[in-house]
Order: structure tokens, then sequence, then C-alpha cells
């Protein structure tokens, strides 16, 4: 059944799907990481896709940016098209100093200052926490490719990209925070409410630390690692 955000049917979506913010990466990964992908929804042009990856049906579907914005996404492929399991593929802010842009985080935790975790649990602190075999699956394959630095550990989930907190970020840090992002968190405590699955794998772009970032075509490179670490989480978890 289609809901108010995505056009799609039952069985359109596969019970795995990968979740970058940007549509267009979406479209992209449909392009050139799955086979006979096929488009599922569009509504508001955030675009969503199904197909196959070494057999298992995979489907990727953008998720906009923030906490708001991929928990609708998050709960109605969840509640409505049977997915079970969502990986947040995206880039973070790197704010550990040991950390260099281009490596990778696998968010076993995630801070935030969203008001919308608060009223998950009222009278509780709710802890933001990815699926430990997703999480676990994805690190032992970056293990096995080797390719660069990856790291897992806490992020943090920001509702303001524009943050200018210093106190705030030197405390998360001294807490052994590894990056900043901005939708993590809520897809962690969404996929806990309906009782399913979630991960965020995270790209390095850029660093708190000293001026540094990525190229627009780094970027894609670094993406499509993490791409890969996804897919092996999915099939190995």
């Amino acid at each position: 059944m289609a809901t108010a955000h995505i056009a799609a049917e039952n069985g359109d979506f596969a019970p795995d799907v990968l979740m970058p913010g940007d549509p267009r990466r979406a479209k992209r990964i449909a392009e050139t990481v799955l086979e006979d992908a096929r488009l599922v929804t569009e509504v508001r042009g955030m675009l969503g896709y199904t197909g196959t990856y070494q057999g298992r049906p995979v489907s990727v579907m953008g998720s906009g940016m923030g906490i708001p914005s991929i928990a609708i996404y998050a709960t109605e492929l969840y509640r409505f098209f049977g997915v079970e399991r969502i990986i947040r593929i995206g880039t973070a802010g790197g704010m550990a100093p040991f950390l260099n842009v281009g490596d990778v985080v696998i968010g076993t935790a995630a801070h935030t200052d969203s008001d919308v975790l608060r009223r998950l649990v009222p009278g509780a602190h709710y802890s933001a926490t990815p699926d430990f075999g997703l999480a676990s699956a994805a690190y032992a394959a970056a293990q096995q490719q080797g390719e660069g630095a990856v790291y897992a550990g806490a992020i943090f989930s920001s509702d303001s990209f524009y943050n200018n907190e210093p106190e705030l970020r030197a405390g998360l840090v001294a807490h052994g925070t590894l990056g900043v992002e901005m939708e993590a968190a809520g897809l962690y405590g969404v996929a806990d409410r309906e009782g399913k699955k979630a991960l965020a794998i995270c790209s390095i772009s850029d660093l708190m630390f000293r001026a540094e970032e990525l190229s627009a075509a780094e970027r894609e490179q670094l993406f499509d690692r993490a791409v890969q670490l996804g897919l092996a989480a999915f099939a190995n978890a």
C-alpha cells in the first residue's frame, strides 16, 4: 500500500534497504551496484529502487537530511513495506583528533541533541544503538577488505548543521565521540520502536581539528566503499 511519502506497493521493497541521504546517490547505487533495478517510488523526488546484489534482493532509497526526515521514511518502510533492516550510508565530520579524511566510522552508538528521541522512553535517557549483528558484520568485512582505516564507536547526530557550540563539541570529543552527522540516532530509535534492525556507516568527509576535506570525486569513491561494507553486512549478519 502506498503511504503519504512512499508511492509503492506491497512487495516493491526488499527486506534490506541501503539509505543514503541524497536521492541522487540512491539512483547511482541502483544504476551501478544493483542488477535489474527498478524505480519503486519517487514522491517529492525521494527516489527508491529495488534490484538484486549477488542474487539477493536489495533496495536503496534516499532519506533526506536530519532526524525528522529519516524517521518518516524509516517508519513507513519498516511498518508498511516489510523492510527488516536499514543501513544508512552517509558522511560525517571527524571529531576525534586521530581521524583522517577518508576513514570510515561504524556507528555503534549515536548521541543526539534532538528532542525526537527524548520522547521515546519518558523518564529515561534512551540509548540509541544499532543492531549488533549488522555492526559486527560490517566491521569484520572492513578488516577483510583492508582498504583504509575503519573505526567502530559513538557518533553524534546533531539537529543543526551550522552548530557553533565549542563546549558541546569539546565534551563529546572528551567522551570518545568519533564523528558528527544528522541522522543515525533517529534511525536507531525508529528501528528499536518498530522491532527492526539498523546501522549507520559514515565516511569521514572533513575534520573538526584541521582544514581538510575530500573532493567531490574522493567522496564518491569513499561512498562506494561504504556501500560495499553495507552490502557485506546484509549478507553476513
